[in-house]
């Protein structure tokens, strides 16, 4: 079997003065490069893979984030509208829609990483995340959000549970309510209508975490008969920069006996998978993952995959099946030979983070079987990729057909964030709801009976 290689070599860096810091900001301009392709051209079941690219310093084109104008709102696909279902939040980053209706979001950020930061790249990254919004502090809290007469806004908001460390996922099973922190899953009872929850937590499992913790997002989805949870554990770093033994147990979807935490690695080698979901049809599970960066505008595609039990997906040793990223400098070929090629490229570097399968949804053809992707979009890329909400339409359980922009102008003329779409779901009524972190807006997409926007 013949492996394409990609070829580079790792940058090291440890101390820096401000001259260099200087000197090397200014270089983060200089060396940024344009993609050559447009971004459909990652899209897609076979999408183009150029030769990759590295530099020094990686592209940097930041869309600073300035919130949404007074009335403002994203633009929505035809036969569709979109409204506030609730402003005013703190960074909600995740959803997750109780059985009685009620909508939780984890208002979220990164938990404290004294080690992710140093050298001048985790300097600059840190600036970069602050002027893409993402450095403000976290509320580390999940609030309640209720409807009471059905007019699709949100009147009632509760903090249901607070002093959490930095939560995103969240599941009901059974009376338990199951929380992903960023180093541990956790559990709380719960009864149906509860607007705060008191109870002190019950650990269920440690999850990878520690001072660098470079991709804190945990997210988890029960199976189908409440036995199991499946948790995703991103990376720690872009291409095991730090070696694989910071990579323990990490790159993975893990499979959690809910009943006593016992667990076992369900599937590799996914550099940071987030959203999940079931697809109806066949009971398969779904995840989206972000891949790796510092190769070129053009690669490599994030991707929407289905997840195989015991299946390796290639990182950090490979992309895209077997197209191998010699900066891992790691032995590759046993298993590189054995990466599987994901089911459907999102484009690269769009930050594709939430999943929800349209089952039970009320929007009109062509959203009623398949998957939305909330981008969160892109500040390495020239120019910018996601800072979108798509939909990758299935047919017989698999991707078929082009992905369709569902929401769009996340983006001002000026190339400024409004906002950054995360975490998707699907309401009681069927209408999409959309976390938007950077606008601080849980937004709200219904069916226009129109037929117009």
């Amino acid at each position: 079997m013949s492996i394409k290689r990609a070829t580079g070599n790792k940058p090291m860096y440890k101390r820096f003065s401000a001259v260099s810091i200087t000197l090397a900001l200014l270089s983060f301009s200089a060396c940024s490069q344009e993609a050559k392709l447009p971004i459909s051209a990652g899209m897609g079941p076979n999408p183009t893979l150029p030769p990759p690219h590295q530099s020094i310093f990686p592209t940097l084109n930041i869309a600073p984030a300035i919130g949404w104008p007074v009335d403002g709102k994203p633009e929505a696909a035809t036969g569709t509208t979109v409204a506030a279902f609730m402003r005013n939040l703190d960074h909600p980053r995740w959803l997750y829609v109780l059985p009685n209706g009620d909508v939780l979001v984890a208002e979220t950020n990164a938990p404290p990483k004294p080690d992710d930061g140093n050298g001048i790249k985790g300097w600059v990254m840190g600036l970069v995340m602050k002027k893409a919004g993402a450095g403000v502090p976290s509320a580390n809290r999940i609030t309640l959000l209720r409807d009471t007469n059905g007019d699709g806004v949100a009147d009632v908001q509760s903090v249901l549970l607070d002093g959490l460390n930095s939560p995103f996922g969240m599941a009901l099973v059974g009376n338990n309510l199951y929380v992903a922190n960023a180093d541990a899953v956790i559990k709380f009872p719960y009864n149906n209508g509860d607007l705060h929850i008191l109870a002190p937590a019950t650990k269920v499992v440690d999850l990878p975490g520690g001072p660098i913790n470079h991709h804190w997002t945990k997210n988890l989805i029960p199976s189908a008969d409440g036995t199991k949870l499946y948790v995703t554990v991103g990376s720690n770093s872009n291409v095991a920069e730090r070696g694989m033994a910071a990579e323990a147990e990490r790159a993975a979807i893990w499979e959690v006996d809910i009943n006593n935490g016992a667990h076992r690695i369900f599937a590799s080698g996914l550099r940071n998978p987030n959203g999940l979901a079931w697809e109806p049809s066949n009971g398969a599970l779904w995840t989206v993952v972000n891949e790796r960066d510092e190769i070129g505008g053009d690669l490599v595609p994030d991707y929407l995959t289905s997840v195989q039990d015991g299946g390796f997906y290639g990182w950090p040793y490979s992309y895209y099946g077997q197209h191998v990223d010699e900066r891992a400098q790691l032995p590759q070929s046993a298993m590189v030979n054995k990466a599987i090629i994901p089911d459907y490229a999102l484009g690269s570097h769009t930050a594709s983070l939430g999943l929800a399968s349209s089952f039970g949804t009320s929007l009109p053809a062509p959203f009623t079987n398949g998957m939305f992707i909330g981008q969160h979009g892109s500040w390495n890329r020239k120019p910018h990729s996601g800072y979108k909400v798509i939909f990758v339409p299935f047919e017989s359980g698999k991707p078929a057909g082009q992905a369709i922009d569902v929401l769009t102008g996340f983006l001002s003329k000026k190339d400024e964030a409004y906002g950054r779409p995360v975490g998707v779901a699907i309401d009681k009524q069927g209408a999409l709801l959309v976390a938007d972190d950077v606008g601080n807006v849980v937004w709200r997409l219904t069916a226009n009976k129109s037929g117009k926007n």
